[in-house]
This record gives structure tokens, C-alpha cells and sequence, in this order.
């Protein structure tokens, strides 16, 4: 017997219809190019991204054609998020910080028809624009200025168009929303987001045992749009009709500072080193601090080291530790410490909130040895995490079925190195590509950046296998310094910092003090660069 429940299609026009209907009074703010902060609301929104449909479909674009943004974090973005896909075109954001000829290998690979582009961007895009094949190139004016040009400007592109807008008939299944991963393993590879996806990712990354935001938070989305669709966050500040805050080309500490005072944000999301840089500008400002007690902010992208937490902590502030990828829409697991668990001690909680956390629902998790057996739970046996859920990608585009990162049974392959313990929480010790093999014995680079970023004098660490005569691998580090601690501390002092917390065989062989850790278009380090520098290092 089936269930008598009407079949209504998951799609994101029932997220854009509701708040333009019931939250039109609701603000979005947008860092200009000139620093100067635009303000409208989700009434201008739903009638601007209407026309925004009706000139992409006036325009030639057809079902499933893929129409591609190179911008900023800004309102006209957000336009693009809806417009495109209510035009029954796919959103297919650009990494804008790839080298130009990553751009022009995706455009083509995408077979994008339409790009819109910042002003601002115009320089990029002449770098590779006689590698592609665009029919139109849509021009947006972050500077505020109109573009006189051979190009398309948006506002004369939306402008004639009528704000009434006749929806077609979707199926929840249809493609929406494109992105490719960052190529740090071969060529970048298509992730395609169907309108179920979207909106079941959406539901997850709202749910209070997640995020926890309401309408009366204002979200601010510091993850990049074209990156994982900014984690979803802007469609849930929609689906809620939260205010939205978005900080343009800024994403310097101060900017950000600045910004978040400003506008009263209460929830941010980003990767660890954008907040490692605002948490050094906020404690020489107590005072602007103390503005931001309350603030939530949610990283991702790599491990949050606990020394960071436990500083937040103390300025009032909240780190939400999640995991995910492009390839998971890409919220996998949020740690937050079940209600049992509040009365254990400090450290130990700590310890906890240090982790990825607990799989999201509908996100199942299992971690998979070399003879592809699943190991236990117990906190201590690594293993390749792997998963599946109803926004988790089962292929990559053009190349459906034929990718190892799927197993036979259905699971996606993350290639993260993890131990799940007995209460779930999901620990990543490292990329397989990244762990150190030293020994016949795997050592975590990760453990090793974490607690080095412990050190009151370090900003920054990276640890990376470097060849040895004897041990096959052996730990090296690489370690940035605050300004006032750099020519005062020395190598020695961090192994013996480090000596306490791990077995003598873990503690890196060389710790080298640079001025700047390289790092990948997403704010990862870089690590194939840094091996690649440390390539003549001879360990004895």
C-alpha cells in the first residue's frame, strides 16, 4: 500500500516563490568594488532575478545549457544562483582564482553558452577569452559603473524584461547548479547539483542540530559563491528569508571585521585560515571583539585546530567545525557535542568539537581498509572514509561510470583517511595522498599542523612527507610566526612543545620557518607545492 501524499517536486522555485512572497521586506547588503556597502531587499531580488530568467531565456538558453558566473560574493551573484536555474539553464560557477587556462579548459568542458562577469573580473577573462567559446559575455557592475564595451552590461540585459516570469515545468531531478573540483589530483571534474539535491542539502544545512540558524540571524556567506555554491548558504538565507551579507573582492581580516560590525552578522562560514587572520585582528581589538560576542562561525576546507576553537571560545565566540567537498553539496558532518556530553570535562570536550563530527542525516559514513573491509568504530583504526545520501554526486559529468571514486556497492570514495569513534564523530587524519608512511607505520600530518598551531607563537603549519634512506617518509614542517615571536622562537622549542602530545616517532625531523605557506584556489595548503619545494631536503 502507498502513502496518499501528493507528488510535489523538490525544486528551488518553491524556495524563491516563498520569499519573495513572505519575506520582501527583508535586507541584502553587498561590499561594492569601491568599499562602499548596497542595500536592497529580497522584494528587489525576486523581481530583478525574474528578469534575470526572462533575459537568459530571450537570450537562446535552453534546458540543461550552462550558463557560467566568474563574480564575486555580491547581490548580483545571488541573482545568478536563481536566475539561471528557474531559466532551466545550469549554474555553473567559475573558480576564479585558477590559473586562466583552468578556467578555459572548465568553460570548455562545460560547454558554457553565457558567461556573466564582474567588471572587476574583465581582466581575468581577456587572459584566456580566445580559448573559449561563449555566445554572449554578460557584463555586472560591481564598480557601480555602466560597462561601455563589446560586451553585454547586466543592467541593460535585465532591464527591458518583465518582472513577471512563467515558471516551466521542472522535475526535481532536472540539473541545476555545476561545480568543478579544484583539480589538486589531475584535471578539475564536473559535479552537476540536481534541484532535489539543492533543496534536500538546503533542509540538512538548516536544521538546528546543524547550523542552527533562523530568520533572525544575518548570514554571511565568506566561503566564495563559485566555491561549492558557498556551502549552500545562500540558498538557505533565502529558504528562510535570513538576511544575507555578502563581502564583495574584501576578504582581508579588517574588511571582514568591519563588515560583520556593521551589519550585525551573527553567522559566517569559511575556512580555517580566513578565521586564524581575523582572530589576529580581533584580539589587538578587544574593543571591536567585543562588538562580535555572539558571532557563529562555521569552518570547513580543513581542520580547525583546537588552539583556535578554545581562542574564540574566549572572545565569545562560537567555531561550528564541519566537513565536506564539492562532490557532497557539500555538508557531510558538523561537529556538536550530544546532550550528554556537556558536563564532561573542558579538555574533553574539546577534544570532541577538534573533530569533523557526526554525518549530517541522511549523509550515512563508513571507513574502508586496503582490503576494502570496513573497520570499527573505536576511535583508533584508520581507515578511507566513504559515503552516500540524496546529495551525494553518483557520477562525475562526461565521465558517468567511468570514475574509481565510486565503489561497486554505491558509496562515493572521498580519499580522507579517518577513525570514526564509538560515538560516531568522524576524526580526518589525513588525505591518503598527504599521510605519512614512515616505518611501515602512518603518521598524520594533520594532528602534527594542529598541535604546532597550538603554539602561541605560530600562525600557520604544514607538515608533508619528505623521502628517507631508512624510514621511507619522514614528518617535516613548515611554520609561520606571528610577527613579534619571528627570530625569537627556535626549531628545538617546538619539538620539545611538541614532545608531551605524540610518540618521539611522530615528531617531524626538520621544523622550517617560512614567511608564507603556499595554498590551493580554496585556502588549503598546498601541498604538492611545499613537497615540491622541499624536494633537495636531505634527512639523515
Amino acid at each position: 500500500m502507498k502513502g496518499l501524499m501528493m507528488d510535489y517536486p523538490l525544486t528551488l522555485v518553491t524556495i524563491f516563490e516563498r520569499v519573495g512572497k513572505l519575506f520582501p521586506k527583508v535586507e541584502v547588503a553587498s561590499r561594492m568594488a569601491d568599499r562602499s556597502i548596497h542595500h536592497y531587499t529580497y522584494g528587489d531580488f525576486y523581481r530583478r532575478t525574474k528578469k534575470l530568467a526572462n533575459a537568459l531565456k530571450r537570450a537562446g538558453i535552453k534546458k540543461g545549457d550552462r550558463v557560467a558566473t566568474l563574480m564575486w560574493n555580491h547581490y548580483g551573484h545571488l541573482e545568478a544562483y536563481f536566475g539561471i536555474p528557474l531559466a532551466e539553464g545550469v549554474l555553473h560557477t567559475l573558480n576564479l582564482r585558477l590559473h586562466p587556462d583552468d578556467i578555459a579548459y572548465i568553460i570548455n568542458h562545460a560547454e558554457d553558452k553565457i558567461l556573466i562577469v564582474d567588471d572587476v573580473l574583465l581582466p581575468l577573462y581577456q587572459q584566456f577569452a580566445d580559448k573559449v567559446k561563449l555566445e554572449k559575455v554578460v557584463v555586472f557592475p560591481l564598480t557601480g559603473k555602466k560597462h561601455e564595451g563589446p560586451f553585454i552590461d547586466y543592467e541593460d540585459f535585465i532591464g527591458p524584461e518583465s518582472e513577471e516570469y512563467e515558471y516551466p515545468q521542472f522535475d526535481e531531478n532536472d540539473a541545476a547548479g555545476m561545480c568543478y573540483t579544484s583539480g589538486t589530483t589531475g584535471r578539475p571534474k564536473g559535479v552537476l547539483y540536481s534541484h532535489r539535491a539543492i533543496v534536500l542539502h538546503t533542509f540538512g544545512l538548516g536544521l538546528g542540530a546543524n547550523f542552527g540558524v533562523t530568520q533572525k540571524d544575518v548570514m554571511s556567506p565568506i566561503v566564495p559563491m563559485f566555491h561549492v555554491n558557498a556551502w549552500g548558504i545562500p540558498f538557505l538565507g533565502v529558504m528562510i528569508g535570513a538576511k544575507q551579507v555578502f563581502p564583495g573582492p574584501y576578504l582581508d581580516p579588517e574588511s571582514l571585521m568591519d563588515l560583520f560590525i556593521k551589519e550585525k552578522v551573527t553567522f559566517t562560514a569559511g575556512v580555517p585560515t580566513l578565521w586564524l587572520g581575523l582572530l589576529q585582528v580581533l584580539e589587538k581589538n578587544p574593543d571591536k571583539a567585543e562588538q562580535l560576542r555572539g558571532l557563529r562561525l562555521a569552518v570547513g576546507g580543513a581542520a580547525a585546530p583546537e588552539a583556535m576553537i578554545r581562542a574564540y571560545d574566549k572572545l565569545g565566540m562560537t567555531i561550528i567545525h564541519a566537513w565536506g567537498m564539492t562532490e557532497t553539496t557539500p555538508l557531510g558532518t558538523v561537529s556538536i557535542l550530544k546532550s550528554y556530553m556537556e558536563d564532561l570535562p573542558e579538555d574533553k570536550k574539546y577534544e570532541y568539537r577538534a573533530k569533523q563530527g557526526l554525518p549530517v542525516p541522511f549523509v550515512e559514513v563508513r571507513a574502508v581498509d586496503d582490503s576494502g573491509k570496513e573497520v570499527p568504530w573505536d576511535g583508533k583504526t584508520m581507515g578511507e572514509l566513504q559515503v552516500r545520501g540524496p546529495w551525494i554526486a553518483a557520477s562525475y559529468f562526461k565521465l558517468e561510470g567511468s570514475s574509481d571514486k565510486w565503489t561497486e556497492d554505491g558509496w562515493f570514495r572521498t580519499e580522507d583517511v579517518v577513525t570514526i569513534d564509538e560515538e560516531g564523530y568522524i576524526k580526518i587524519v589525513d588525505r591518503i595522498k598527504d599521510v605519512i608512511k614512515s616505518g611501515g607505520e602512518w603518521i598524520s600530518s594533520v594532528e602534527l599542523e594542529n598541535a604546532l598551531m597550538g603554539h602561541p607563537a605560530v600562525v600557520e603549519a604544514a607538515v608533508v612527507a619528505v623521502p628517507h634512506p631508512k624510514w621511507q617518509e619522514r614528518p617535516v614542517a613548515v611554520v609561520v610566526l606571528k610577527e613579534e615571536y619571528r627570530g625569537k622562537v627556535t626549531e628545538e622549542e617546538l619539538k620539545e612543545f611538541l614532545k608531551p602530545k605524540f610518540a618521539k616517532w611522530w615528531l617531524p625531523d626538520r621544523i622550517i620557518f617560512v614567511e608564507e605557506i603556499p595554498k590551493t584556489s580554496t585556502g588549503k595548503f598546498m601541498k604538492r607545492a611545499i613537497r615540491e619545494q622541499l624536494k633537495d631536503l636531505k634527512l639523515d
